[in-house]
């Protein structure tokens, strides 16, 4: 029985996690924590764990191999520095860090110590990304000039962040709004598929208002060293995301609409466009499950790297900062 520890447990994310943890017959968290100590002791009492309310016993238990990250954003950093110092397998939640700065002082922490490590990226695992990624690097879509990836949900007017997840509406504690919260999924497809930005900006806005001057729906433009264009929707606000990537080239083209792709390329026999493609990869394990079957010994597919975690959060610290001052932004480079 492999034992890990749940250090933090404000994500909205940690119920669905401790679900997970609860069906698998070899995983076992020996301990909770959280600076809320009452929202620690739930979460322990759901996966028959005991809270500690000092983080060195486990950062000293050597039977502790790995931790799991929940907490708020702007607490990662000693979080995520102590758990590397005491050489234990981490995941951390998305975004890695408030901006680039921390993110990159993590990044290094954990290189440094050589430790698995996983954020909570999960549409890696989407056939339809895995199967339009595999063509763009066989050159299906010839030179590409624009791709488009949209992560749209309808939290603020559904009140998901009034109670419980209510800092997840405080930037000062989040680091970002709705469009840092849902568009860093997009942006790490978008940066998996397509590689380094150059420059990026974007637009935000507060919609509803129900979270004060929290951002709620956002609009970016990024621009590729490859040369290609890039736009990155995201927000709260949205009653569906049913056209969530397109991607056009000059010798082929796809977009998703729901769980069916439509795809056209010179290079591919058979495809029009008009019809679903079906022929598409397996899905995949992703994001937390991946890193689950990697600490226990399942599988040695490709975790997300730590600097591919920090490099995302430098380039949504770039897009707001383009929001910002109405301009263009380079990212920051670690």
């Amino acid at each position: 029985m492999l034992s890990i520890a749940l250090i933090g447990c404000a994500h909205i994310h940690t119920p669905n996690f401790i679900e997970r943890i609860n069906k698998r017959d070899g995983l076992h968290v020996k301990y909770v924590w959280d600076h809320d100590e009452e929202r620690a002791r739930r979460s322990a009492e759901k996966l028959s764990s005991q809270v500690t309310s000092d983080l060195s016993t486990i950062w000293n238990d050597d039977d502790v191999k790995a931790v799991i990250i929940c907490s708020e954003t702007n607490r990662h950093e000693p979080l995520v520095l102590a758990a590397a110092a005491a050489k234990k397998h981490l995941f951390a939640e998305k975004p890695l860090g408030i901006g680039a700065a921390d993110s990159y002082k993590m990044a290094k922490a954990i290189e440094d110590a050589g430790v698995l490590f996983q954020t909570g990226y999960f549409q890696r695992g989407n056939p339809i990304n895995i199967f339009v990624r595999e063509h763009i690097q066989k050159g299906s879509f010839g030179k590409i000039t624009r791709i488009r990836h949209t992560n749209c949900h309808s939290g603020s007017l559904g009140g998901w962040f009034d109670t419980d997840w209510r800092w997840m509406a405080d930037p000062s504690q989040a680091g970002v709004g709705a469009y840092g919260d849902l568009g860093t999924h997009s942006l790490d497809i978008l940066i998996w598929m397509m590689g380094d930005v150059e420059r990026v900006t974007a637009a935000l806005k507060v919609v509803t208002g129900r979270y004060g001057d929290c951002d709620e729906s956002g609009e970016g433009l990024l621009q590729f060293a490859n040369g290609a264009l890039g736009t990155l929707a995201a927000g709260w606000v949205d009653v569906g995301d049913p056209v969530w990537l397109q991607i056009s080239g000059t010798e082929g083209l796809a977009y998703a609409v729901g769980d069916k792709l439509y795809f056209r390329s010179t290079h591919v026999e058979g495809t029009d466009g008009k019809e679903p493609w079906t022929n598409l990869p397996a899905p995949q394990p992703a994001g937390f499950d991946l890193f689950l079957d990697t600490i226990e010994g399942k599988t040695d597919a490709p975790l997300v790297s730590a600097g591919e975690a920090a490099y995302r959060s430098a380039v949504m610290e770039a897009l707001y900062k383009g929001a910002e001052q109405q301009t263009w932004v380079t990212p920051a480079a670690g």
